[in-house]
């Protein structure tokens, strides 16, 4: 190894799936000491990438070189002896093992087959040095909300000690205040000679964290170029063809106060993680929720269509009280309220089941919404699926089978196959790519012109500021600020998130 030589190249390598080719004569290099980001929509060939540098797949042809070695890794813990650490953004923990165990185990330091009491302190280092120290070794897993274990999950990547870090997706589910948290970590392991590899479809992000940016499109290496040298339309244009202006659909304009609310929300509380929140949302209106991770807007929409009990305070659909809540009766015809959670992998949907199968699962007990004729009811879901330009096989094709941004779109398409009148979302383009993205901006500006009402919660302020007409800031359970108009902005969503926010609306402003 030379003094100059990358910690990682890549020299003409490929990936093939029979047919199909993931990476074609791909030449890559990321440095000791960088940050690197990765930027292309889903099929580029970044995932591809991390997996084999991880070790998870071989490439078809091609070198890999690590110090100016060639290598070759025969499985992921090969590569982590090796020094190389992924993230996955489908998160690989065991929900049936506490988050000690889940650590530790990623490379388990044992003495006479029992692992040291060190280990576990070292853990816990790791988890508090993303100042996740609130999260309890000795949980499940599956007692942890997504975010609690998207934090577990880089611990365990950090517990491994990496001198390359490839973190896929490894903010989606957080916070602003917990993303600066990680992020502060990744800056000092990068300042430390460790490389970092990172993927986000979240601009801000990457503007803010990259030192070095790389864009791939349909399986090949674009560019590669010093953070800060491409604007932010040059990059979308590099990504997908399309400018910037085209990601976001046509501002639509505010639907009048005088319109009947079709949802009302008044006093609802819950649990100490609500307080007093009081809201409406007009048909035809995209309705935002913003706030820090843990403010208590995801608990809205959960409140709303049923989920939690013990909630206080009333709903209206229509100006008819929506009591005695429950998802079920949730998505009945005379309320018609649907309902798209941030988890889809658990919460959404079930990956070993068809495409076709999952499509049915929101549509059981809803008696003539859909035909049931195979071949009617097939028909309908392919249209919904076709105008959401979903890429896929056979309806038989097992949803696991999908990206994550065409699995997304299933689980839009089995709610709107229901024809609401209502629609929930919890963060709906987590984690999916750039264009994906346009496409389900595009689906939901639809579906308020055709005046569906819509909540939308996002921890992506752009969406916020470009989607929504109105925007409720939620601070310690309660809203903050309600923003529209020319004081919806970044800076305004930032400082109302942080409870610093000089104009606080009152609950009758909000509403």
């Amino acid at each position: 190894m030379t003094d100059n030589s990358p910690l990682i190249a890549l020299a003409g390598i490929s990936k093939t799936y029979g047919a199909v080719t993931a990476l074609r004569d791909v030449d890559f290099t990321c440095d000791a000491g960088t940050i690197h980001a990765i930027l292309g929509e889903n099929g580029a060939g970044k995932s591809t990438l991390m997996k084999l540098l991880a070790g998870v797949i071989a490439p078809t042809s091609g070198t890999i070189r690590l110090d100016g070695v060639p290598v070759s890794f025969f499985g992921t813990r090969d590569a982590a002896n090796h020094g190389i650490v992924c993230m996955f953004q489908e998160l690989s923990l065991m929900p049936s093992l506490t988050v000690g165990d889940n650590i530790v185990l990623a490379r388990p330091r044992t003495m006479f087959g029992f692992v040291r009491r060190a280990a576990y302190r070292d853990a816990a280092a790791c988890l508090a040095m993303i100042g996740a120290e609130r999260i309890r070794l000795d949980s499940l897993i599956s007692e942890l909300t997504l975010a609690e274990r998207q934090l577990v999950e880089i611990a365990k990547a950090l517990y491994q000690k990496p001198r390359l870090l490839i973190l896929d997706e490894a903010t989606s589910a957080l916070g602003a205040d917990a993303v600066e948290r990680v992020f502060s970590v990744i800056r000092r392991l990068r300042d430390q000679g460790t490389c970092v590899l990172f993927i986000s479809h979240r601009f801000h992000e990457v503007h803010a964290l990259a030192d070095r940016i790389s864009v791939f499109r349909n399986g090949a290496h674009v560019k590669t170029f010093p953070a800060g040298t491409v604007d932010h339309q040059g990059i979308v244009s590099l990504m997908i063809g399309q400018s910037m202006e085209q990601l976001f659909p046509q501002r639509r304009p505010a639907v009048p106060a005088d319109v009947a609310p079709l949802l009302s929300v008044r006093h609802m509380s819950w649990a100490g993680e609500l307080d007093d929140v009081t809201f409406d949302v007009r048909p035809g209106e995209i309705y935002g929720l913003g706030g820090l991770e843990g403010q208590g807007q995801q608990r809205v929409l959960e409140a709303i269509f049923g989920i939690l009990n013990g909630v206080s305070g009333a709903v209206e659909i229509a100006g008819n009280p929506f009591n005695r809540r429950s998802p079920f009766r949730a998505k009945a015809a005379d309320v018609g309220i649907a309902f798209i959670p941030e988890d889809r992998k658990t919460e959404g949907m079930i990956p070993g089941l068809s495409i076709e199968d999952n499509m049915r699962l929101a549509g059981i007990g809803r008696d003539g919404i859909l035909s049931s004729d195979n071949v009617a009811r097939e028909a309908h879901y392919e249209a919904l699926l076709h105008r959401l330009e979903l890429v896929y096989g056979q309806m038989s094709d097992p949803v696991s089978s999908l990206s994550g941004g065409n699995q997304q779109k299933v689980l839009l398409a089995k709610w709107l196959a229901l024809k609401p009148r209502c629609l929930l979302l919890l963060d709906p383009t987590r984690g999916i790519d750039v264009k994906t993205k346009a496409q389900i901006y595009q689906l939901l500006s639809d579906l308020a012109d055709a005046g569906v009402a819509i909540v939308l919660q996002s921890t992506d302020y752009e969406e916020l500021v470009h989607l929504c007409a109105r925007v409720a800031v939620f601070y310690h359970g309660r809203i903050a600020r309600e923003l529209s108009g020319d004081t919806l902005t970044p800076e305004n969503l930032i400082s109302a998130a942080m409870g610093l926010g000089s104009e606080h609306a009152d609950q009758g402003e909000a509403a």
